[in-house]
C-alpha cells in the first residue's frame, strides 16, 4: 500500500493554552540544541523531570497534554538524545510532528526574547504561541518557513512507463536521489513557487501541477512545512538543465526501474515517489 499524507495528525491536536498546570503523567518533550530527550516509551513523562522545570504547553496527543521544556545542553539532564530525524524513522507520525513542533515552539522562544524595533523584553500573548512588545505593541507570531517539492513525470517512450525526474542537491547526501524542492517566496502562491524552483533549478516548465499534501518538516529546521505536488514535464522531449548550485544531478527514471537510493520511508518526498510509481500506466 502506498504511504500518503493523510494518517500525519493522528491524535495531535496542537495549543498553547497556558491556564492548565502540568501533571506527573503528561508528556514531557525537553530540547537541547536540535535533539529531544527519549525514554522507554517514546518521550518521558513531566514527573521523570525536575519539579522546577519551565514548562510550554504544545497541545495534546490522544488526549493528554504534552509539555515543552528547553535544557541548556544534554549534560544537565541523562538520558538517550536523539535528533529528530532519528526519531521520525521510527515513530508513528503523530509522535514525530509533536517532536517537531517542540523543536519549533522552543527555539522561536529562545529566539524572539526582543522587540526587533525598540529593544524592550516581549511578553507571551495568552493562548497562543506568539509574543507582544509592552512598549511599542509589535506583535510577534511564530512564523511557518514554507516549502514545496515536486514530483514531475513525463510519457516513457512508445511502449514504455512513465518517466520520475530525481535529482541529487548539491548539500544533500551525495548518493540519494530525491525531487526537487524550494522555499517559497513572500507574496508567492504554492503552485507558483513550485513552477519557479523547477524553473530555476533544472529549467523545465510544468502542466498540471496539483497538490499532494503536506508534512511538518524538521529536519532543516524548526518550523519547516513541506508541500507536496506533482505535475508533469509540458515539453514530454526536454532535458533537465541542472542549476549547478543547488543541483548536481538530474535524470529522467522510468517508473518501473527507480534507483535503490531514494530518500526516508517517513518523508512525504518518498510518500511522492511511491505514488507517482503505483499510478496505472498511462
Amino acid at each position: 500500500m502506498t504511504a500518503g499524507p493523510t494518517p500525519l495528525r493522528g491524535g495531535f491536536v496542537p495549543g498553547a493554552d497556558r491556564a492548565g498546570t502540568p501533571q506527573p503523567g503528561d508528556l514531557a518533550l525537553v530540547v537541547a540544541g536540535r535533539k529531544l530527550l527519549t525514554g522507554a516509551e517514546g518521550f518521558p513523562r513531566v514527573a521523570e523531570l525536575p519539579a522546577d522545570t519551565a514548562w510550554v504547553p504544545l497541545g495534546t496527543l490522544d488526549g493528554v497534554p504534552a509539555w515543552g521544556a528547553e535544557l541548556a545542553g544534554e549534560e544537565a539532564h541523562p538520558g538517550r538524545w536523539r535528533s529528530w530525524r532519528a526519531l521520525a524513522a521510527e515513530l508513528p507520525a503523530p509522535l514525530a510532528d509533536l517532536a517537531g513542533r517542540a523543536l519549533a515552539v522552543l527555539t522561536w522562544r529562545r529566539t524572539h526574547r526582543w522587540c526587533g524595533a525598540c529593544r524592550a523584553e516581549l511578553a507571551d500573548v495568552p493562548g497562543e504561541q506568539s509574543r507582544r512588545c509592552p512598549d511599542c505593541g509589535l506583535y510577534v507570531p511564530m512564523q511557518l518557513s514554507a516549502a514545496v517539492l515536486v514530483a514531475i513525470t513525463r510519457p516513457g517512450p512508445a511502449g514504455s512507463p512513465d518517466e520520475l525526474l530525481l535529482v541529487r542537491h548539491a548539500d544533500g547526501p551525495a548518493e540519494l536521489w530525491a525531487l526537487v524542492a524550494g522555499y517559497v517566496e513572500a507574496g508567492e502562491s504554492l503552485e507558483a513557487a513550485a513552477r519557479r524552483e523547477v524553473g530555476e533549478e533544472v529549467g523545465l516548465t510544468l502542466d498540471q501541477v496539483s497538490y499532494f499534501g503536506s508534512q511538518p518538516w524538521a529536519v532543516s529546521g524548526p518550523g519547516v512545512l513541506l508541500a507536496g505536488f506533482t505535475a508533469t514535464a509540458a515539453d514530454p522531449a526536454a532535458e533537465p538543465v541542472v542549476d549547478g548550485r543547488e543541483l548536481v544531478q538530474a535524470r529522467w527514471f522510468p517508473l518501473d526501474a527507480l534507483p535503490a537510493e531514494l530518500p526516508s520511508a517517513y518523508s512525504i518526498s518518498r510518500w511522492l515517489v511511491d505514488h507517482v510509481a503505483a499510478r496505472p500506466a498511462g
